[in-house]
Order: C-alpha cells, then sequence, then structure tokens
C-alpha cells in the first residue's frame, strides 16, 4: 500500500482503538489498585502494564508479587494465562499480506489483546499492520495510564464503583462481535455455541477446576477447528479484499 492508504488505515485504526482504550482505563484501575496492595509503585506498575498488556496475566503476576512468589512460579503462571494470545497470534496471521517483513508480524503479536485482535480480525480483506498499530497507539496508553491511576488515586475511590466500572470492558468485547454476528449467521451461531459450551465447562467436574485461560484455550481449539473444518475460509484476493472462489486450507485459521 502506499503512503496515504496507510496513514488512512491507521486514523480508522485510531479510531477503532478509542472505545477499547477507554475501558482500558477502568479496566486497569483495579490492577492498579492491587498493584499498590502488592507494594508495586506507579512506575512499576505502569511499565509492567505497557509491556504485559494482558489482565488475567497482570492479576496472576501481581498477586505473587504480593504473596512474595519467585521468578520461575511467575513465569509459569503467566504463560499458562496468556496462552490464547498464542492462538489469536496464529489466526491473525492468516489475514496478513504473505510478503509482510518480520518486524511488523512481530511488533503486531507484541500488542495483540483480546479486544485488539477483535477489531483486526473483524476488519475485511487482508490486515495493514498500520490498522492493528492506529488501535495498539491510544489502547494500550489508555491500559497504561488506568494503571498508574488505579496505584495512585484507586485506593481513595469506593469497591463499588471500581467493580462497576470494571464491567465496562465485557460491554465493549460484545460490541466488537456483535455487528459480524449479525452480518453472518454461522458467525452468530458460533458466538452462541461459544458462550453457551464456555458456561458448560465451567461446571463440568475437572474442566471447572481449570483456569479461565486454560478453558478458553481448549473450547477456543475444539470450536475454531470444527469450525474450520465445516465451513472453510476461500482465499481473499488482495486486490480487492474480497474472497474468490478457490478455497484454500491455509485460510482456516481466520475463522475463528
Amino acid at each position: 500500500m502506499n503512503r496515504e492508504d496507510n496513514i488512512r488505515e491507521f486514523k480508522r485504526g485510531f479510531k477503532n482503538g478509542i472505545p477499547i482504550a477507554l475501558g482500558y482505563l477502568a479496566v486497569s484501575f483495579a490492577l492498579g489498585i492491587l498493584a499498590a496492595e502488592s507494594g508495586m509503585s506507579a512506575t512499576q506498575a505502569g511499565v509492567t502494564s505497557f509491556l504485559v498488556l494482558a489482565s488475567a496475566g497482570q492479576y496472576a503476576g501481581f498477586t505473587l508479587v504480593g504473596a512474595g512468589g519467585t521468578y520461575l512460579a511467575m513465569a509459569g503462571v503467566i504463560f499458562v494465562a496468556n496462552m490464547r494470545y498464542m492462538l489469536m497470534s496464529t489466526s491473525l496471521s492468516q489475514r496478513l499480506y504473505p510478503e509482510m517483513p518480520f518486524f511488523h508480524r512481530l511488533f503486531m503479536a507484541w500488542g495483540i489483546t483480546d479486544e485488539i485482535f477483535g477489531v483486526s480480525i473483524s476488519s475485511p480483506g487482508r490486515i495493514n499492520p498500520r490498522f492493528t498499530y492506529g488501535a495498539m497507539a491510544i489502547a494500550i496508553p489508555g491500559w497504561t495510564v488506568g494503571t498508574i491511576l488505579g496505584v495512585i488515586v484507586g485506593n481513595v475511590l469506593p469497591q463499588d464503583l471500581v467493580t462497576a466500572l470494571s464491567i465496562g470492558l465485557y460491554g465493549m468485547f460484545i460490541a466488537i462481535i456483535i455487528p459480524p454476528a449479525k452480518k453472518n449467521k454461522v458467525v452468530l451461531g458460533l458466538v452462541i455455541i461459544s458462550m453457551l459450551a464456555s458456561w458448560v465447562f465451567s461446571r463440568m467436574p475437572g474442566l471447572g477446576n481449570l483456569s479461565e485461560g486454560n478453558r478458553t484455550i481448549i473450547l477456543t481449539i475444539i470450536i475454531a477447528g470444527i469450525a474450520a473444518f465445516l465451513f472453510p475460509v476461500h482465499e481473499i484476493d488482495t486486490t480487492s479484499g474480497r474472497a474468490d472462489q478457490e478455497e484454500a486450507p491455509s485460510q482456516n485459521g481466520g475463522a475463528s
């Protein structure tokens, strides 16, 4: 793409990232409070949020910091909590231009969160990395600043208010998946099946004891695998952004 296209995609991604940043400000507030309770300074918590970009992973990490856990224990817990991002990155890679340089892939992989992945994978056609960069440019500072503010002033807020603010992230993620679900009955069916399966898994003996991250990974592999087999994605025309008539097995990852 030329320079004008890159600028347009960056602006589009930035616009899509604004509601994500607002949600992150609220949710990371609670993480900031936990970081303060664990003995971390605003700078330490802010740097952690900027580098890790994961609510579940950071929650586990901050909890271990407060408990005096070892580096090895922290690495293991955060690795398991964040394994779902491997699946997201794999899926997203199927939508990139084959000739895209490695440094673009590396930087995009670092910035992947549930919500940034959601808006990126929902973008039609091949993904210009500038779109994802635009979303990252506003969302990541929102996550970082929210954590810092949580450390500084979060403890003076009522707990009920902090809990209410945290709900905003779930509403924002629902807003990401609703538009494609309304346009595609297959996507709508998969969303409903995923929700029901997640509830069933949480109530099943044995599986209910697994962490939320591990249950998400298992369900993603099973449901995405079945969907990719039953509803294969056609090869994307990089010039028009539309699918042609030839099926491409390598695109199956994008079906998730």
